[in-house]
């Protein structure tokens, strides 16, 4: 039992006190503290200074009734010690004692953990830390806590907001599958139906929806990564027609293609680590990370779908939620089954090879037995509309879209290398003594990863004309996983990495990545629209010379890419599986990129002291950070502002970076097709609100 000081004197008494009935909160007067983990008090910026003063006189004076609805309650911190792990989510009994510090309630145990929700946990294992911690977000449910204990009256009564630690709801979050919120609107407004011999017409506060009795609208869906698998599912729940067309295979068989590449060295060109069903993230870390806003509607209806078709519920609550190829494929498959349920005409190993426009619209596309090179098999396939979800891989396709003209603009992205430690390494760098609480993803903390960035001057000789500054960052850190082959091409080499949902792996690896821009394609005689593409396909290409051939991936130690030397012909082991060669990296790309990474790879080293070491192995190359064109569309119809009825969405097109972004950017384009086609009178803004654009990331 855990005893507190309380300020109403005697605990004895305290707890006797009978629950005010009738309470009338006078909420006690007190100076607010507001912590920043950059700046704070008298250092904090005056804009920022400003900011949290409005934020806290808005939570203050939107508290109307302290007794009803939730209280979230932030950052509280539990011990690792007193903690019972990473892999449980509930309220445990230390978890308690925090939330009544914050209630000021004198005995944790007496608080009933039925009240309380966690919303989400992270670990916290920074340097500047007095010890490592799990850190929570908890949910209250003021009803059900004063019905269970009917003595917290008066504690609620002097519990105040406090920006960014305590906050007042006055109603539960409302999330839920993508599914269920469309199939609830239906349910929800079922009594206002309005007949008519035309359209069957739902009334609703947010929003109408139609439904035609004439012919479904016909629309093709290809690609099947989370931005197609999503857009194909929103308007299959409102009654469209859909085709999903997929170039690659379905996972059960891309998994075997994808084993044979590992084993016997075969490369099949349209089932692979980028191409197949459910994207280039379905043999990945499976990470759902996102910069668009974790609690924003659409990323919750996002995660909820994900956990309707089999994901762990966990991924709700984890701070760094990961899913892992063996829990997507699953998944996927549970997906595949429902859109089939649906209506959705499902074509796999088929290529779009071309779209069928007329008079400026398209009409249709034209397909190929995608193993069919020389395209004998074509068939034309007509449709009302096309929704383009590829990947940023499909770089057939984007020559297909200049041939009819549509407007493709070049954008900056990030090429570097993928640098590999033993995770035991990383485990020491980050948890020190707690290293050993891993455990291979088994143990009591998580499996450790980093995130380092670094900015660098552009005032280097190496530098292209009138170029700036640049960054490097880490992306895609794979804890416990390994290093794999993302080529589409047997002459080029691109890897990328992967881990398991366990994070076993006895390695860590992650891609060092260098800004670089239009200046840069420029500088290497790269021009037009597909300069990017150029770009990444010319250091591909050189990778692939340099490892000799056959998939072999060109490597160097850390210590002797910073030294500019190659001293050793036997490399560290890699996890790569179809064989490493050792070779100078200097010698792959531009100066500037090299440099940049030499001097960014010394910061990450005083950051994270021991990053260099000898068992570090640099691979090469990574270059298919983000899409290097983006096509113009709609903010509305997310429609192509180049030819009616193609709505470019997700990766490929240059909106998304990650699954649950481009998840999210084809549940949005789902309802605007929807929209467009009257089967539904509103968009999902209406519902979940904007979506925000995931961008192109710049640390």
């Amino acid at each position: 039992m855990s005893l507190l000081p309380s300020k109403f004197g005697s605990l004895h008494l305290h707890l006797l006190r009978p629950p005010n009935p009738n309470p009338s909160p006078h909420p006690r007067r007190q100076t607010l503290k507001i912590s920043s983990g950059k700046r704070s008090g008298r250092q904090r910026y005056p804009s920022e200074r400003k900011v949290l003063k409005l934020k806290h006189k808005d939570i203050v004076g939107n508290v109307k009734n302290k007794y009803e609805g939730i209280w979230r309650l932030s950052k509280l911190g539990v011990p690792v010690d007193r903690d019972p792990g990473k892999d449980f989510l509930g309220v445990s009994q230390s978890l308690l004692e925090e939330i009544a510090k914050v209630l000021e309630f004198p005995v944790a145990s007496m608080l009933p953990s039925e009240a309380f929700t966690v919303v989400r946990k992270s670990f916290d294992a920074r340097k500047r830390l007095k010890e490592p911690k799990f850190v929570y977000v908890v949910e209250m449910d003021v009803d059900k806590l004063l019905s269970l204990e009917p003595r917290a009256w008066d504690f609620i009564s002097e519990l105040e907001p406090k920006a960014g630690l305590v906050e007042h709801m006055p109603q539960a979050r409302k999330s839920g599958d993508l599914t269920s919120i469309i199939d609830g609107l239906k349910e929800v407004h079922q009594s206002s139906v309005s007949g008519g011999s035309g359209n069957t017409m739902l009334n609703g506060s947010q929003g109408s929806y139609t439904f035609p009795t004439a012919r479904k609208p016909k629309i093709a869906v290809v690609g099947s990564g989370p931005s197609g698998l999503f857009a194909a599912l929103v308007l299959a729940e409102f009654g469209a027609d859909v085709t999903l067309i997929e170039r690659g295979q379905p996972v059960e068989q891309r998994g075997r293609d994808i084993g044979a590449l590992a084993v016997r060295q075969i490369l099949q060109t349209e089932s692979n680590f980028c191409f197949g069903e459910g994207g280039a993230g379905t043999w990945s870390d499976g990470k759902l990370v996102t910069r668009i806003g974790r609690n924003s509607g659409s990323v919750l209806a996002v995660m909820e779908t994900l956990v309707q078709f089999g994901a762990p519920e966990g991924i709700l609550v984890n701070g760094k939620p990961h899913l892992g190829t063996d829990k997507l494929v699953p998944l996927l498959r549970n997906f595949r089954q429902h859109l089939l349920k649906l209506g959705v005409t499902i074509k796999f190993g088929t290529r779009v090879d071309d779209l069928l426009v007329d008079n400026e619209q398209v009409v249709g596309v034209r397909v190929s037995d995608s193993v069919d090179r020389l395209q004998s098999s074509s068939k034309k396939w007509e449709y009302d509309a096309v929704v383009l979800a590829v990947g940023h891989s499909a770089r057939d396709l984007y020559q297909t879209l200049l041939s009819h003209n549509i407007e493709l603009i070049p954008k900056d992205f990030a090429v570097g290398l993928r640098i590999e430690h033993p995770q035991e390494v990383v485990n020491s760098l980050q948890y020190s003594g707690l290293a050993t609480e891993v455990c291979r993803g088994r143990g009591k903390v998580p499996v450790a990863d980093y995130k380092v960035a670094k900015y660098v001057s552009g005032e280097n000789r190496a530098e292209p004309l009138h170029a700036t500054s640049r960054s490097c960052y880490s992306f895609c850190m794979c804890p416990g996983g390994q290093v794999v082959l993302t080529s589409t091409n047997p002459s080029e080499i691109c890897v990328n990495g992967m881990s398991f949902s366990r994070r076993d792996s006895k390695w860590a690896n992650a891609a060092l990545v260098v800004t670089v821009s239009t200046k840069d394609f420029g500088a290497l005689n790269l021009h037009g629209p597909l300069a990017g593409v150029e770009f990444q396909r010319e250091f591909e290409q050189r990778a692939a010379r340099m490892g000799g051939g056959n998939f072999v991936v060109p490597v160097q130690t850390v210590t002797d890419f910073m030294d500019n030397k190659l001293s050793v012909t036997s490399v560290p082991q890699s996890s790569y599986r179809l064989g490493v060669k050792a070779a100078n990296l200097h010698k792959l790309f531009p100066d500037y990129v090299t440099e940049t990474l030499q001097q960014s790879i010394s910061a990450f080293d005083k950051e994270l002291p021991g990053f260099i070491c000898e068992e570090a192995l640099l691979h090469g190359v990574e270059t298919r950070t983000s899409s290097p064109i983006q096509i113009p569309r709609s903010v509305e119809t997310y429609e192509s502002t180049s030819l009616k009825g193609l709505y470019p969405i997700g990766e490929g097109a240059g909106y998304a970076g990650g699954i649950v972004s481009a998840a999210v950017d084809g549940m949005h384009a789902g309802f605007a097709v929807a929209k467009n086609f009257g089967l539904c009178n509103d968009g999902i803004e209406s519902i979940l609100g904007k979506a925000r654009s995931a961008g192109f990331l710049e640390y």
